[in-house]
């Protein structure tokens, strides 16, 4: 299949960085050890902070650092390579093909994330478990929707960062939405801090919106937070914005090739 072959080049394409591989899995794992010790200490004064105990939250931590690259939350991945060439006309070439924008580059960024999965997500969860002792998944079937929340938050992410870059089509540059974009990501997908830490109106928000996707929810899943009926709505919360979102990103790319300017020509 098409889209297979293009998951499979772009896994090839980023297992050349083998250096910058191992530098970020040794960066994850600095940060998951200072993280780690930070949030020892918090929970040592409120051991039941956001109905976590304290392995829970040191998972927690090891997990984020886990799934960092691996649902490229600071953007990044194969969107950026479609904003640079919407930036330079290339992307002339992309509408050309027959296969639709949108399924070729996720195609593409889930080939990414699976690359870094298997290293810069494998290697600091192994670091963690040695070092810190973090908690598992109590049983396969909670094995099994974690794998599930987790192709959905890079799914998410995906759509997320392709609006992004198609904002491209209009700005020409996608810095400053990017940089935005990355800000709110940062915040409400719980990287910086749990959102179950988050209190009133601002948690309910927070875990309402898509970026609970890339993190609270696979690491509440991971942690069996959610079981029964709580799982099967945790996976339709990521299920309803991907479907969401990717009908967006179709959206979009009609809007924008209703009258393509290359630039250049």
């Amino acid at each position: 299949m098409l889209h297979v072959a293009v998951a499979t080049r772009a896994f090839r394409r980023y297992s050349t960085y083998r250096a910058a591989t191992l530098a970020g899995i040794f960066t994850n794992s600095v940060f998951g050890i200072i993280y780690s010790y930070a949030y020892l200490a918090l929970w040592d004064a409120n051991p039941t902070a956001g109905g976590y105990d304290a392995q829970d939250a040191v998972t927690y931590v090891w997990l984020g650092q886990a799934l960092l690259m691996t649902i490229a939350l600071w953007g990044g991945g194969t969107t950026d390579d479609l904003a640079e060439r919407i930036r330079t006309g290339d992307v002339a070439i992309d509408l050309y093909r027959p296969v639709g924008l949108v399924g070729w580059y996720l195609a593409s960024d889930l080939g990414r994330a699976a690359y870094h999965l298997l290293t810069r997500g494998l290697g600091p969860t192994v670091i963690g478990y040695v070092v810190f002792d973090i908690a598992l998944p109590s049983s396969s079937l909670t094995a099994l929707a974690f794998a599930v929340s987790l192709v959905l938050a890079v799914v998410v992410s995906f759509a997320i960062r392709f609006l992004v870059a198609s904002t491209a089509f209009w700005l020409l540059d996608q810095s400053g939405v990017k940089v935005m974009s990355g800000a709110f990501a940062i915040f409400f997908s719980g990287m910086m801090l749990p959102l179950v830490l988050f209190p009133g109106w601002l948690g309910t928000l927070a875990q309402a919106l898509p970026w609970a996707s890339y993190v609270q929810v696979p690491a509440d899943i991971w942690l069996g937070k959610h079981t029964g009926s709580d799982l099967v709505a945790a996976l339709g919360f990521q299920v309803m914005w991907a479907v969401v979102l990717l009908a967006a990103c179709q959206g979009v790319v009609r809007l924008a090739t209703r009258k393509v300017v290359v630039q250049g020509g």
